[in-house]
């Protein structure tokens, strides 16, 4: 796995080299920025997407890492343009591959974290409008299917890797979720 613009995927159920699918994903970044109390995350920053992949969904910020940028330095990059907040220290929480069979191009390994150190207060820009949330209301009706089986998880503190197939529509047509102990 590269550690910036792309990463490559063996996707076989078969040894290396008798009918293995070599799939070149983009690497993508998605952070939330939280607020906790003792005993947990009480309030998450999303925000409705209004151009671009993704509108018209609550989401946290991110995107794609630009040739030769750093994970880290996109995770950083993104908060700053989609809501004008500069990010403090993160932790990452989840590994995410989204394959899309019938548009390849949607392909993605998306780096998820998470942050309480930002500076500044979410702004609404051309790309985002960020909203405060409680955990104990998030619309999931309004957000990316996917996001249901695994973000109660990041919520709960827990470190995960997902695996997800979209069909056409953006119906979950296949997915897993394991909890992992680091990445």
């Amino acid at each position: 796995m590269s550690r910036q613009g792309l990463c490559i995927s063996i996707r076989t159920n078969q040894p290396i080299g008798e009918g293995a699918i070599l799939i070149i994903m983009k690497n993508a970044t998605l952070l939330f920025l939280i607020k906790k109390i003792p005993g947990g995350v009480v309030d998450i920053c999303l925000a409705m997407k209004k151009r671009g992949f993704g509108k018209g969904r609550y989401n946290g910020v991110g995107g794609k890492v630009e040739e030769g940028e750093s994970i880290l330095d996109a995770v950083k990059r993104e908060a700053q343009e989609e809501i004008e907040v500069v990010v403090g220290e993160v932790t990452k929480c989840a590994e995410l591959n989204f394959t899309f069979p019938h548009e390849p191009s949607f392909d993605q390994l998306v780096h998820v974290y998470t942050t309480e150190s930002w500076e500044g207060e979410p702004r609404e820009t051309d790309e985002m409008s960020p909203s405060w949330l409680s955990t104990s209301y998030i619309p999931y009706e309004q957000m990316w299917p996917d996001d249901i089986f695994w973000l109660p998880l990041v919520l709960e503190g827990k470190k995960i890797r997902g695996r997800f197939v979209f069909g056409e529509g953006d119906v979950v047509k296949e997915h897993e979720v394991t909890i992992v102990e680091n990445f």
